[in-house]
């Protein structure tokens, strides 16, 4: 086992002090905005109005082991502790009833939440969050395009209109459009198109950086890097999008990376089964990606928040607010929306020469089933593993069904590596 990345624990630990720096100006008047994974964040950031990231500060509670306290503040009000529990541990912050409790001293009530309307109980949890006093929520529409394009990966960093649809960015811009509005009038805050430029201008920097971060991951043998390292490496500099840190901490950790590579240094010396993680992270269990190095030689070497970076966020040419338009209006769909998801988890387990995937199906299933279905019939043996990603309650059984999985891998003769194991 290698010590962690250097660039990995820096980025963490500016994170904390970030967080401790954001309190300090929201407790001083300045408003805060939680912001879904999915949306456009970069309009806060040329406005200089802080934002936390709703599915960030869940990862947070869950690696705390606090999600079933913060849960239970949402039973003991008669909303589900059940469903979408990702999204909904931060409206239980809402009703935290001892700050003291909270890790790093808890989340500050936002003026303005942000997402799109991607499913009924996603609208009511952010429908909660509006009728908070001083919370207003801003929804975004869901929108889809019945022409999907091939290989929309190729398309996006220029090619993005083709790839989207016009209808689908004329909405999503004109939303924009409003939120901007919204935002000046509500904070005094100005958006300057200058800025904003400039903002756009260093998310592309960033992500050419993680492309080739990706790329030298996926050519590497054997695998040089934890996968618990590289979600750090790659999402913190992410919820910082458009900043010169995030952009430098972008190419640290590409250049630690390529260092690595260039030593031949590897996570697990015995590397024998090369894995991929699809789906959300395992926040409540971040010890499982590493469980089986020793025991099988087993190893993630992907995970989707680098290989999006480095696929989903390109964008250049155009209108820059119709061109960050472009960068969410499809999110949802290169992740979760078959067969845009599914032919792009097939190109990425090739790019990768992975033996397995490992599939983390949660009850909002969306597009699993046909992303399980695609990689099987391009020969790559998959488990799904049914369970909530912050919610450890759906997790018994994931390390003994992994374990068979992988026996049946290195075996093939003893099980069936590409079976339909359900568990959770």
């Amino acid at each position: 086992m290698t010590d962690r990345l250097a660039s990995a624990t820096a980025a963490t630990r500016y994170q904390r002090e970030w967080f401790a720096r954001m309190r300090e100006e929201v407790a001083a008047g300045a408003p805060l905005a939680l912001v879904n994974a999915d949306a456009p964040q970069e309009i806060f950031r040329a406005m200089g109005i802080p934002y936390v990231v709703n599915q960030w500060w869940a990862s947070i509670v869950a690696a705390k082991r606090q999600t079933q306290r913060y849960l239970g503040l949402l039973r003991e009000r008669g909303y589900p502790d059940y469903s979408e529990q990702y999204s909904a541990t931060s409206l239980a912050s809402a009703f935290e009833d001892d700050p003291t409790q909270a890790p790093w001293g808890g989340l500050p009530k936002p003026a303005i939440v942000l997402g799109e309307t991607t499913g009924d109980a996603s609208r009511k949890i952010f429908d909660v969050w509006d009728a908070q006093p001083g919370v207003t929520y801003y929804p975004l529409e869901s929108a889809a395009e019945n022409e999907v394009p091939e290989r929309w990966w190729e398309l996006m960093p220029h090619r993005w209109e083709e790839a989207i649809g016009g209808d689908r960015l004329d909405l999503m811009t004109g939303e924009l459009t409003g939120l901007i509005r919204y935002l000046e009038t509500t904070t005094g805050r100005v958006f300057s198109e200058t800025r904003f430029r400039e903002v756009l201008a260093l998310v592309n920097e960033q992500q050419e950086w993680n492309r080739r971060t990706r790329d030298l991951i996926a050519a590497a043998r054997p695998c040089p890097i934890a996968v618990t390292d590289g979600i750090p490496g790659v999402m913190v500099p992410q919820w910082h999008r458009g900043t010169e840190w995030a952009r430098d901490a972008a190419r640290a950790f590409h250049d630690e990376v390529a260092e690595r590579v260039a030593g031949g240094v590897a996570v697990c010396e015995d590397e024998q089964l090369r894995l991929m993680w699809v789906g959300r992270g395992l926040w409540f269990d971040l010890e499982f990606y590493q469980r089986f190095q020793r025991s099988h030689g087993a190893v993630f070497v992907w995970s989707m928040y680098l290989a999006i970076a480095a696929d989903g966020y390109l964008r250049y040419g155009g209108d820059p607010l119709r061109a960050l338009a472009a960068r969410f209006a499809a999110f949802s769909d290169q992740l979760y929306t078959p067969p845009w998801s599914a032919e792009w988890y097939v190109k990425e387990a090739r790019h990768h020469g992975v033996d397995g995937v490992v599939h983390l199906v949660s009850d909002d299933a969306r597009g699993g089933y046909f992303t399980t279905r695609a990689l099987r019939a391009a020969g790559i043996p998959v488990l799904e593993l049914h369970a909530d990603n912050v919610d450890a309650r759906s997790g018994d059984g994931l390390t003994e069904a992994m374990t068979d999985w992988l026996d049946g891998l290195r075996n093939p003769t003893q099980g069936a590596p590409g079976g339909r194991r359900r568990v959770g």
